[in-house]
């Protein structure tokens, strides 16, 4: 074979291209035992599942071209799995984080021991200084982890978001509770969330958790919202207390379970923005690239911009630039909110309308003067209208 190694053709021959049409993935004991009942394991991926306690069926199961990424299990299960030719993957010891997990992340797991403890002792936490002290290190081995991580992190993001309509809303982290726009961000969330799209936005405080608390409220009557602001502004800002910021979001959700979906995508590059508690589906990220794309690309039925400072001006442009190419297709709506802001104090919208000029992005492009025109706009660009 010209140009492929004896090596590179050995292996495709042993794990060959995952098949699309099939779910190979195994998340869960559940899909583990269902798998093995069907009477084989070979060329599944079996993911983060302890199976100390499956010693007998991976022993007698067919376990041919098979991958156990971070699976418990004891030695000779993993001595006839190697044997047979297919690869494990054991567990990484005295982690704070699962490189190989496989599925998001909720509020409750990564705010762990914060009613006992404090914000400084959650998982959370403990993978942010886990980060800080391995980042400018030069180990391989770390950043590694970290990689393996964002990509099982990535995989299940693109599961959970399968067939959704998502919307991005994006905006500056520094917005108070008790300010007005929060208010507005988190009625934004509502009205999309009943509208049937998805919200997605950076996952972390201020304009990100007020869409994120818009979409939990969704489903309860309009009032809870408001009696929901009223709670949080007693802790207004997570810079006086992560901790005390987190205890007064998860009182709201003690006390009204069952809230809306939504999903945040947050990063422990920006360790100071700790994630919000409102989204019930967290993709949190090492990599700061890779979490900003990939919640851009993902915003499939468009993205509404409020106003914020150079983390949202680079998202515009971010979002700007596969539009203005169509390296994703056809272009997606995107929505400027507040033009004061995006005219006069930080003027990205002429920009973005010159580069805008002559291209199809040009019909999928809006700027409105308040959060409560958003909706519409955005309704109005999808349907294909000029803005």
């Amino acid at each position: 074979m010209t140009g492929v190694s004896n090596a590179e053709s050995s292996t495709s021959r042993r794990f060959p291209a995952h098949d699309d049409n099939h779910d190979h993935e195994i998340e869960s004991l559940a899909e583990f035992d269902r798998v093995v009942t069907a009477g084989s394991l070979a060329g599944h991926r079996v993911q983060s599942v302890d199976l100390t306690d499956r010693t007998f069926a991976l022993l007698s199961t067919d376990t041919t071209e098979s991958v156990f990424l971070g699976c418990v299990m004891e030695p000779d299960a993993a001595a006839k799995i190697r044997a047979g030719g297919s690869l494990v993957f054991p567990p990484v010891p005295d982690l704070p984080f699962d490189p190989y997990r496989g599925s998001l992340y909720g509020p409750d797991e990564l705010f762990a021991q914060l009613a006992e403890a404090g914000y400084d002792a959650t998982p959370d936490a403990h993978a942010y200084h886990w980060y800080q002290e391995t980042k400018s290190d030069g180990d391989i081995f770390s950043s590694m982890l970290r990689s393996i991580h964002d990509d099982a992190v990535s995989d299940a993001l693109d599961e959970h978001l399968a067939g959704a309509q998502v919307v991005g809303i994006m905006g500056g982290h520094a917005l108070r509770r008790d300010d007005t726009d929060y208010a507005g961000a988190a009625r934004l969330g509502r009205r999309l969330t009943r509208d049937g799209l998805t919200v997605a936005t950076g996952g972390g405080p201020g304009a990100m958790e007020a869409a994120n608390l818009g979409a939990y409220t969704a489903p309860f009557e309009d009032g809870m919202l408001d009696a929901a602001l009223k709670r949080l502004a007693k802790a207004p800002h997570f810079t006086e207390s992560i901790t005390e910021w987190a205890r007064a979001a998860f009182g709201i959700r003690h006390d009204r379970p069952g809230g809306g979906a939504s999903v945040g995508i947050p990063t422990w590059f920006y360790g100071h923005e700790p994630p919000n508690v409102f989204a019930t589906h967290i993709a949190k990220y090492f990599v700061n690239a890779v979490r900003e794309d990939g919640l851009l690309a993902r915003s499939n039925a468009g993205v509404v911009f409020l106003p914020g400072a150079a983390g949202t001006v680079q998202e515009i442009f971010d979002n700007a630039t596969p539009n203005y190419y169509g390296s994703r297709g056809e272009p997606t709506p995107m929505v400027l909110v507040n033009r004061e802001h995006w005219t006069e104090t930080l003027p990205t919208w002429p920009l973005l309308q010159a580069l805008a000029a002559d291209r199809p992005m040009a019909a999928r492009i809006a700027l409105v003067d308040s959060v409560d025109e958003a909706p519409e706009a955005l309704s109005r660009l999808r349907s294909g209208s000029a803005s």
